[in-house]
């Protein structure tokens, strides 16, 4: 592949956002565009250079000049979409959370490897350079004992709900709440750094009968427990935590950014940071856009393995804590 020839499917405000990092990136370009509302999909289009615009999914995914689509339409369209694209030759990069079923993320990730593309969900978390720090510097403070992480991001859509308009985001109907979105990044988290846990039990705050806005996931491993708080209803201080036997290691911003990195043992105290302008889209873009040109295929498959350890913890505690969605009987 010499060049990403991009075709997005969705038109929110994280399209604007990947789209904005793709401009700055060389190597990847926006040629085409998928909505189902025509004039939105002619102005992200025209924003962005790309040149044609699809109303209809199997004319979007023929088209030949595209070689890689990047798919944020909202949650429950993320299987049947990257499906698709995968069945007709594409690469595919999707939004997170990947899948609301396991067996839909491990599907997905053999389809993937069947065909030889690539296939990736859109977490920047692996991508960044403070992750190989953090990597690096976990061994230091020992025996890990206690993880601790918070990501609180208050939503104005949650104004909304209060008002009783019920946005895509907290509607169990499109795989909506704060777990599949906020506390997502914590899980994933976790799962890159410790795997997959024995158990995982979600405690959530929820809106009547709709989705969660807010809770907390325990995670038990063996030796110690991890405990990771998200919320859309909430703001606080973002962090992520772990407490070792000789040391611990702070991370400012938390789970999503992995901004600023504090490493304290018993004989040191050590701040580690190599992303200076905190802007977690450009390093993901910037990074996947090497690896797609370099054909490196197995350095993006192993993330897979974090993607399906994160979306079986995910769906079995939602659904052991009540929150069910369409096809969960399926």
């Amino acid at each position: 592949m010499k060049e990403i020839r991009l075709g997005t499917i969705g038109s929110g405000s994280i399209v604007h956002t990947i789209l904005d990092r793709v401009l700055q990136v060389e190597g990847i370009s926006l040629a085409a565009v998928y909505s189902r509302n025509e004039e939105k999909g002619r102005l992200l289009a025209a924003q962005y250079g790309a040149d044609r615009v699809y109303t209809d999914l199997d004319r979007f995914l023929s088209d030949e000049e595209v070689n890689t689509v990047y798919i944020a339409s909202p949650n429950l369209l993320h299987y049947g979409q990257t499906r698709k694209a995968l069945l007709s030759g594409k690469n595919v990069i999707c939004e997170k959370p990947f899948c609301t079923k396991a067996a839909q993320a491990i599907e997905l990730a053999e389809l993937a490897k069947e065909r030889g593309l690539f296939l990736v969900e859109a977490a920047p978390t692996t991508f960044l350079p403070n992750y190989e720090i953090l990597l690096r510097e976990l061994p230091r403070i020992g025996k890990v004992k206690l993880v601790m992480g918070n990501y609180s991001q208050y939503s104005s859509r949650y104004d909304l709900l209060k008002k009783g308009e019920v946005t895509n985001v907290f509607d169990p109907a499109f795989a909506g709440g704060s777990l599949m979105d906020i506390n997502f990044y914590n899980i994933y988290l976790n799962a890159a750094l410790f795997g997959r846990p024995a158990e995982a039990v979600y405690t959530p705050n929820r809106f009547g009968s709709l989705a969660d806005t807010s809770g907390v996931m325990t995670l038990k491993y063996d030796g110690f427990v991890s405990t990771q708080a998200g919320a859309k209803d909430t703001w606080g201080v973002n962090y992520f935590q772990i407490e070792g036997e000789d040391g611990f290691i702070y991370i400012k911003d938390g789970s999503n950014g992995l901004g600023e990195i504090r490493v304290v043992t018993k004989t040191s105290d050590e701040l580690f940071d190599l992303q200076k302008d905190h802007d977690r889209w450009f390093y993901e873009v910037q990074e996947l856009t090497r690896l797609f040109l370099a054909g490196d295929l197995e350095s993006v498959w192993k993330r897979l393995d974090i993607t399906v350890i994160t979306a079986e913890v995910i769906e079995k505690a939602r659904k052991d804590a009540g929150i069910f969605f369409p096809g969960d009987d399926e």
